[in-house]
C-alpha cells in the first residue's frame, strides 16, 4: 500500500466541514502575513531608525525569506514521510502554528532591529513548516474534479484575510503588542482546532520510506524538460508575485513617501484601501472558482488575472494621489481574487506523478515561487529606489513588467485547460 490512500478524499458533510476549516485557517493565515508585513513590521522598523527604513525592511524581507524559501519545500517532503496516529499533515500542522505563535508574540517586545530580526525568521521558519501540509489537504482529500470551489472557497479566504489583515493592523498600528498577539493566537487556536475537527487518517501503520540525504535533496529537483507544465507554472507564479511583492512589500511607504501622507494618515488609509480590495477580492474568487469549475477551465481565469493585475498598477502611476490609490485597490481586488482562487487548483494539476506520495514535497517547491520573489523583490525594488532618487513609481513599472510577463508563462501549459 503506497502513502497515498494515507488520506481519503472527503465528502458530504465532512467536505464542507473540512473546506469551511481550510478558508478559516488559510484567511487567518494570510491576514497574519500582510499584517505584519505590510504593517506592523515597517511601522516597528521606521521607528527604530527612521532614516534607513527602506534598506532594513529590503534586508529583513531578503533574509526572513531565505529561510522561508529553504523551509517550505523540506518541510513538505518531512510531512509526506510522518507517520503518526493523527496523520501525516496534522501534526505540522498544530505543533508549527503554536511555535510560530509564540515567536510572533516575542516580535512585539523587541526593541531592536537584529533582535527583531531573529524571533521574525524563527517564526517564519514555524509558520513555513506548517503552510505546505496545510496546502497539501487539498491534494490529498479533494478529487481533482472539485478543486475549482475548493480553491476558490480557499482563495477567496486567503485575499479576504490578506485585506482584513491590512484593517486591523493598520487600525491596531498604535497598540503594538495587542496587534501582535491577536494574530498570534488566532491562527494558532484556529489550526488546533482545525486538526481535532477534521480528523486525519492515521498514516502509524503505513510502511516507512527509506531515507538518504542525497536522495532527499535531489529529489527537490524537478526537470523543467520531463514536466514543463510544472515549470510553467513555477515561472507564472514567479513572476507574478515578483510584480505583487514589490508593491505590496513597500505600500505603507509608498502612501507616505510617494503619495504625500503623514504616517497616522497612511495607517487609516492602507487599512480603509484594504476595505475596498476586500470586497472585489471576495466577489471575483468566488465567482471565478465557481466559473472555473463550471467550465473545466483553469488557464483562461489565471491569465485574465494576471493582465487585470497589471492594470491596476498602471492607476497610480497615470494618477499619483489618493485617487489612483482607490483605482488600484478596486482592480487589484478583482484581479488577485481570480488569480489566488484558480491559482491552487492549477497548481494541484501540474504536479508530477508519483507513487511514492510526493504531493508535499512538489507543492512546497511550487510555494518557493511565491517565497524567492519575495527575498528578491524587496531588495529589487530597495535597488530600484536608490538609482532612482527614492522615486516609488519605479516599483510600480517594474511590477507591470513582471505581472504581464506571468500571462506568457501560464499560456504554455498544456495539461491544464
Amino acid at each position: 500500500m503506497t502513502t497515498q490512500t494515507v488520506a481519503l478524499p472527503v465528502n458530504g458533510q465532512g467536505r464542507r466541514r473540512l473546506q469551511l476549516s481550510l478558508m478559516v485557517n488559510f484567511f487567518l493565515l494570510m491576514a497574519l502575513y500582510s499584517g505584519v508585513l505590510g504593517v506592523l513590521l515597517p511601522n516597528q522598523i521606521a521607528e527604530m531608525n527612521p532614516g534607513n527604513k527602506a534598506n532594513n525592511l529590503a534586508i529583513l524581507f531578503a533574509i526572513t525569506s531565505v529561510f522561508s524559501t529553504l523551509t517550505t519545500p523540506i518541510a513538505g517532503a518531512l510531512s509526506d514521510r510522518t507517520r503518526s496516529r493523527w496523520g501525516r499533515r496534522s501534526p505540522w500542522i498544530a505543533i508549527a502554528s503554536v511555535v510560530g505563535s509564540l515567536c510572533l508574540f516575542g516580535v512585539s517586545w523587541m526593541t531592536s532591529f537584529w533582535s527583531l530580526m531573529v524571533f521574525w525568521v524563527m517564526a517564519t521558519v514555524a509558520y513555513n513548516s506548517m503552510q505546505p501540509a496545510m496546502t497539501t489537504v487539498i491534494a490529498d482529500r479533494f478529487p481533482p474534479e472539485t478543486r475549482g470551489v475548493v480553491s476558490g472557497v480557499v482563495g477567496a479566504g486567503m485575499t479576504a484575510g490578506l485585506t482584513a489583515g491590512t484593517v486591523v493592523a493598520g487600525y491596531l498600528a498604535g497598540a503594538q503588542v495587542l496587534a501582535y498577539s491577536l494574530f498570534a493566537l488566532a491562527i494558532a487556536a484556529s489550526c488546533i482546532a482545525f486538526v481535532v475537527i477534521n480528523r486525519e487518517p492515521s498514516s502509524a501503520e503505513q510502511p516507512r520510506r527509506s531515507f538518504s540525504w542525497i536522495a532527499f535533496a535531489k529529489g527537490f529537483w524537478i526537470s523543467p524538460k520531463d514536466h514543463p507544465d510544472f515549470a510553467w507554472a513555477f515561472a507564472g507564479r514567479f513572476t507574478i508575485y515578483m510584480g505583487y511583492q514589490a508593491v505590496a512589500a513597500y505600500m505603507l511607504y509608498i502612501l507616505r513617501d510617494y503619495i504625500g501622507l503623514s504616517d497616522a494618515q497612511s495607517n487609516i488609509a492602507i487599512a480603509n484601501l484594504a476595505i475596498l480590495t476586500l470586497i472585489c477580492l471576495i466577489v471575483s474568487s468566488l465567482a471565478s472558482g465557481y466559473l472555473s469549475d463550471r467550465f473545466q477551465r483553469r488557464k483562461p481565469f489565471v491569465i485574465a488575472a494576471s493582465l487585470i493585475m497589471g492594470c491596476a498598477m498602471v492607476a497610480p502611476l497615470v494618477l499619483p494621489n489618493m485617487t489612483g490609490m482607490w483605482i488600484y485597490a478596486g482592480v487589484i481586488g478583482i484581479g488577485y481574487g481570480m488569480f489566488m482562487s484558480i491559482d491552487m487548483a492549477l497548481m494541484t494539476q501540474v504536479l508530477p506523478q508519483s507513487a511514492e506520495g510526493d504531493e508535499g514535497k512538489d507543492l512546497g517547491v511550487l510555494t518557493t515561487a511565491v517565497n524567492i520573489p519575495q527575498i528578491i523583490s524587496p531588495v529589487m525594488a530597495a535597488i530600484l529606489l536608490n538609482l532612482f532618487g527614492g522615486d516609488y513609481a519605479v516599483i510600480f513599472i517594474a511590477a507591470v513588467i513582471f505581472v504581464f510577463g506571468s500571462a506568457l508563462c501560464v499560456a504554455p501549459i498544456r495539461s491544464v485547460r
